[in-house]
């Protein structure tokens, strides 16, 4: 019956003597597809955008602050400042060797003055331990990072970001070369580049350097630990024993929440995500409702079209044709006309999603908003099903028909 040109003929002639009813109702199948297809896409957007922070954040990392103590413990009173420092960070490096790596950080924020011959700016100055550039998931462009032996002689070195290369030594090789940090002089000893990103406008130094130099005795700000392949409850089982490990070394209540600030990213990292799965879902959801809403109306509209072919119909069947053969014509039709207009709705979509991605719509919580290929068949398999629900109830209506009454129908 596919195959049979009659068939087709039948087709395309019933459509052409309804152009505005089958304009219309294609048209809502197609914008029911096309919005399915923007919504996804906008979902995947998000979260790309969610992934790409956490990505730069370090999702399986743990952040550990200081703070001030909320209670009354073995003598001690409230309100007791906690400072964290280079003893605090060793042992929970020593207590966790799961953790895949650490460092501490002390004015991890602080800009400082640095020049170079006659150029001068205010760049961010990091003080950091080795493992350092794995945390932050830079790779070197020449020299080194810095290492143990730097943190043991408090040397004064530094490792630069690309751009700070380019700027204070143009074409100079800078490795070697020295910067005046703060008066005092560094030796370029490596240069990073952190992907593109905001990181590389950083200049790294020894933290030992720095505490000595600054007058910060050990003192550290922020501790930073990464949990490798741990799983979300291993990651929980270690924020619990870092804060019982500092309870022990600073003498307060480990179940005090304000002693310490511990915040495990890879919580919120699947917070995230599963938000996101959740708009992703109801998104999804939308879509394919306003997709119901437009075979409603192709369903309606071949209802219609077997109510004014009645007679026809009647004949037909007085003919000897049997109830497959005119429920098959239905539903073909009404699957032509469902898939052609769902065709169109999803290639617009991609269209319009294309052009936009080439329009360089990216930010930070908004990247590469693409239809994956799931989406794609998951759409076109819609397409088939929901041209056969549409052409379905009408056909069956069409089958029983009884001959003398579609030839008594005015």
């Amino acid at each position: 019956m596919i195959f049979q040109r009659d068939t087709w003929q039948e087709i395309f002639e019933t459509i052409g003597r309804n152009k505005l009813r089958s304009f219309l109702a294609a048209f809502s199948v197609a914008w029911g597809i096309f919005i399915l297809v923007i919504l996804s896409a906008a979902g995947n957007g998000l979260q790309h955008g969610a992934q790409s922070q956490f990505a730069n954040d370090a999702a399986n990392s743990i952040w550990i602050d200081g703070g001030h103590t909320s209670r009354i413990y073995k003598g001690f009173k409230p309100n007791r400042e906690i400072i964290l420092n280079n003893r605090d960070y060793f042992a929970i490096r020593k207590e966790l060797p799961l953790l895949d790596f650490g460092s501490g950080i002390v004015n991890g924020w602080g800009t400082k003055e640095i020049s170079y011959k006659k150029e001068r700016a205010g760049v961010i100055v990091r003080p950091v331990f080795p493992e350092h550039i794995n945390l932050e998931k830079a790779f070197l462009l020449q020299g080194r990072f810095i290492n143990q032996l730097d943190i043991e002689q408090y040397a004064k070195v530094c490792c630069i970001g690309i751009p700070i290369a380019n700027t204070f030594f143009k074409k100079e090789n800078p490795i070697g070369k020295y910067l005046d940090i703060e008066r005092t002089k560094y030796k370029v000893v490596g240069v990073f580049d952190d992907h593109g990103n905001n990181d590389n406008y950083r200049t790294y130094i020894p933290v030992t350097t720095a505490q000595k130099a600054w007058n910060l005795k050990t003192n550290l700000n922020t501790i930073w630990v990464s949990t490798g392949t741990a799983s979300l409850k291993e990651s929980q089982e270690m924020t619990t024993h870092i804060k019982k490990k500092l309870a022990e070394i600073h003498h307060f209540d480990e179940n005090d929440p304000d002693a310490v600030g511990i915040y495990n990213n890879n919580e919120e990292y699947v917070r995230v995500l599963n938000l996101l799965s959740g708009i992703q879902i109801f998104v999804t959801i939308m879509g394919m409702f306003t997709l119901f809403a437009g075979i409603v109306g192709v369903s309606n509209i071949m209802m219609i079209i077997v109510k004014e072919r009645t007679k026809e119909i009647g004949i037909r069947k007085a003919l000897g044709a049997g109830p497959l053969s005119l429920v098959g014509q239905i539903v073909l039709e009404s699957i032509f006309l469902t898939g052609c207009a769902g065709y169109c709705g999803l290639i617009s979509g991609v269209g319009i999603i294309e052009a936009i991605k080439s329009y360089g719509i990216d930010s930070d919580y908004f990247k590469n908003p693409d239809v994956n290929i799931g989406m794609a068949i998951f759409s076109t398999a819609l397409l088939v099903v929901s041209g056969l629900v549409a052409g379905l109830v009408p056909g069956l209506r069409a089958a029983k028909i009884h001959p003398v009454e579609a030839l008594r129908n005015d």
